[in-house]
């Protein structure tokens, strides 16, 4: 059976983000035997939803495996899968849904990782130090409840650990950063809940902080990395894949 596997992204115009999941795309296929594998969009830009799985079904695949790449529940995954839904009862082709990345523990252990080299680079002692993990926002409940759900897995390894939003719901930013400092700290470390170097991590977040340091006359403040390309993302998608198409029944 020839298979493809298909990541739906929410979308951005951002070179980076392409470059990311482009990157993602080639090592999963490279360890899998998969006979395509591609990334499309939500919104924003093409290749959309409908795209994606017409380029999959252009190299004549029996079945598609499809990855909501979503870190939050909410109304953009709903999107994503109803209009995947609607799609895959107009063509010819065996195609099957996986679960999205929110409230996988790998993802906390990635967040995790972030968090450990950041201290390893900084050559940091002790622990007197803290946490801050910056969501996106979200007027939807659930979206908050899976963040949460990072954060408390944090909190089970260091002793402070505070959460902050960049938009749409408290606290904000600079609330977070003063969270932070309300423990005395030496060092904080910002760890970016976000899957992609987008718009947010390149400018948005980084403004926020800048002026909140300022106002705090606070300067022992560093930036992990996002999520991104790891490893452990590469097979947290081809293990939601795999569960997938087993309990499926189709493959």
């Amino acid at each position: 059976m020839k298979k493809a596997l298909l990541i739906i992204d929410r979308g951005s115009k951002m070179n980076e983000v392409q470059h990311e999941l482009s990157e993602t795309c080639s090592k999963i296929k490279a360890i899998t035997d998969y006979y395509y594998v591609d990334y499309c969009f939500l919104e924003v830009l093409p290749p959309f939803i409908k795209e994606g799985i017409n380029k999959c079904l252009r190299y004549d695949v029996d079945a598609i495996t499809v990855v909501p790449y979503f870190l939050y529940p909410g109304m953009k995954l709903k999107d994503a899968v109803k209009q995947t839904s609607y799609f895959a009862k107009l063509v010819n082709s065996k195609i099957v849904i996986t679960k999205p990345l929110s409230y996988q523990p790998t993802i906390s252990k990635i967040v995790m990782a972030r968090v450990n080299a950041l201290i390893s680079e900084k050559n940091i002692t002790g622990n007197n130090y803290s946490i801050l993990l910056i969501g996106h926002g979200s007027s939807d409940r659930r979206a908050r409840d899976a963040f949460l759900y990072a954060v408390e897995s944090l909190k089970n390894h260091f002793k402070y650990v505070n959460f902050c939003f960049l938009e749409l719901e408290p606290p904000n930013i600079e609330e977070g950063i003063k969270n932070c400092l309300d423990s005395n700290p030496n060092s904080i470390f910002v760890i970016p809940y976000f899957l992609h170097k987008g718009i947010h991590i390149q400018k948005d977040i980084l403004v926020d902080i800048d002026r909140a340091l300022k106002k705090y006359n606070f300067s022992n403040l560093y930036v992990a990395g996002h999520i991104g390309v790891d490893s452990l993302i590469i097979d947290l998608v081809i293990s939601l894949a795999k569960d997938a198409e087993n309990k499926s029944g189709l493959f």
